[in-house]
């Protein structure tokens, strides 16, 4: 008997020096029933060089003419795939050889409700570790989770491909968040089980998508408005996104509409007090308030290491 095909979406843009370790990561895989389906979003680098340099007949490469944006390029993924599997995996991002393996034995374990299993994995930065992507303790109330925060990366999700037909393709209007957005409409319908095992490296470099304050603004506030009449009956998560999108705000230097945002927090559920703190640095300015955040994050950071130290000295 076969195996189900798994089907592999790699969408890119000028990323030829990061693809061929994704697509290495991918031939390295344990579970060989799969396709590697490469969307070029419209690269000017050697990317289309690099993909016809593997002579593979499982991959199948597609070329846009122009840059239509990550959403376009998966949607475009997942309709021309063939499995009843999909997987992501982020151009700049690298997989462990068993990752497929794993959560296909998931899969083969649980009932049809599961729609979605996701791994944990690595934050990689100059090709050192400097994280583990955290992942929920359990998969209770997942809907609730997702409203509130992202809480996986694409790079870690295999989906069966019913999931796409029920909650629909990814939002093309977002150029940021559009996989958190996918997450909760899926988590509607269906399972989501978590990995504790780091099967997957997500790579941080200057440039990426992610570290784009503005989209990052816009995207939210497309997330509040397409989920407010959920949001609305869970006071602290819909006040969580007003804080969010306030914060990014005065981190990207438009500090009068952070302070409207931040407002508005306290006003839906005016019990956090880092609510009232942000609110407060932002009366000073910009230069302030980033590096009064700035400094919190340092301090987080330090601690965290602290701990991680501690704890390794005790259990060696």
């Amino acid at each position: 008997m076969l195996n189900p095909k798994v089907s592999i979406v790699i969408p890119t843009y000028n990323r030829a020096d990061f693809l061929p370790k994704a697509m290495q990561s991918v031939l390295n895989q344990t579970y060989r029933d799969w396709e590697m389906i490469i969307v070029d979003d419209g690269s000017t680098d050697n990317t289309e060089e690099i993909v016809k340099g593997y002579k593979e007949s499982r991959i199948q490469y597609i070329v846009h003419k122009y840059n239509l944006g990550l959403s376009v390029a998966r949607n475009i993924g997942i309709e021309n795939s063939k499995g009843e599997y999909i997987a992501f995996l982020d151009s700049d991002d690298e997989w462990f050889p068993e990752k497929i393996s794993c959560q296909m034995n998931i899969f083969q374990k649980m009932d049809s409700k599961c729609g979605v299993v996701c791994t944990s994995g690595y934050m990689i930065k100059d090709d050192k570790m400097i994280s583990v992507k955290a992942i929920p303790a359990n998969s209770d109330n997942i809907y609730e989770k997702f409203l509130f925060e992202n809480i996986t990366w694409t790079s870690n999700v295999l989906a069966k491909k019913e999931c796409f037909k029920k909650a629909g393709l990814f939002d093309e209007n977002l150029e940021s968040c559009e996989d958190w957005d996918m997450w909760i409409r899926i988590a509607k319908y269906y399972k989501f089980i978590f990995l504790e095992m780091p099967l997957a490296k997500y790579v941080i470099h200057p440039g990426q998508l992610s570290e784009n304050l503005l989209k990052k603004i816009n995207a939210r506030k497309r997330i509040l408005f397409k989920y407010q009449d959920e949001l609305k009956n869970r006071k602290f998560v819909y006040s969580h996104h007003y804080y969010k999108i306030g914060n990014l705000c005065c981190l990207s230097g438009k500090i009068r509409e952070g302070r409207k945002y931040l407002f508005k927090g306290i006003l839906v559920y005016p019990f956090c007090l880092k609510y009232f703190l942000c609110l407060f640095l932002s009366l000073f300015g910009f230069p302030f308030y980033s590096f009064c955040i700035e400094k919190k994050r340092f301090i987080i950071g330090k601690s965290k290491a602290l701990m991680n130290r501690l704890l390794n000295f005790k259990y060696n």
